[in-house]
């Protein structure tokens, strides 16, 4: 394999089922890994890289050679503030408001939905993101 991989079956399958939650949010596979998109916009992407491939996929607590890592684009301002809680989130060194989060066993996947939803929130049309239901 090389420097891409398939991310675990439960992991794609967790994220699944948060986006299939999303109004007319469509998989398909990525460059690398897999993406949800609503109207052609990406909403995440998920990917396994090689740890040595790039500095930009996390810091050394990663645990394995191979990383599973969630892409998304953040609301206004919240971008720095994920970066500065560091590892799992980190920058991606593209856009002011694109995150990476390595997930692991320890991934707390409501967290996960929340940033999900946000990202969402960020790429859809206003009229398909009124239709979610959102927390205050």
């Amino acid at each position: 394999m090389g420097i891409y991989g398939d991310a675990p079956a439960e992991v794609e399958g967790r994220l699944r089922e948060i986006c299939r939650e999303l109004p007319e949010a469509y998989e398909e596979p990525a460059w690398a890994g897999l993406c949800w998109r609503v109207r052609r916009r990406t909403v995440v992407r998920l990917l396994t890289v090689q740890r040595d491939w790039a500095p930009d996929f996390g810091d050394e607590r990663g645990g394995t050679d191979r990383r599973t890592v969630l892409t998304f684009k953040t609301l206004a301002g919240e971008s720095a503030s994920l970066a500065a809680c560091g590892f799992p989130f980190y920058l991606l060194g593209w856009g002011h408001d694109s995150v990476g989060m390595v997930l692991s066993g320890d991934t707390d996947w409501s967290e996960v939905r929340e940033l999900v939803t946000d990202s969402y929130c960020t790429v859809a049309p206003r009229m398909l993101v009124a239709r979610i239901a959102r927390p205050p």
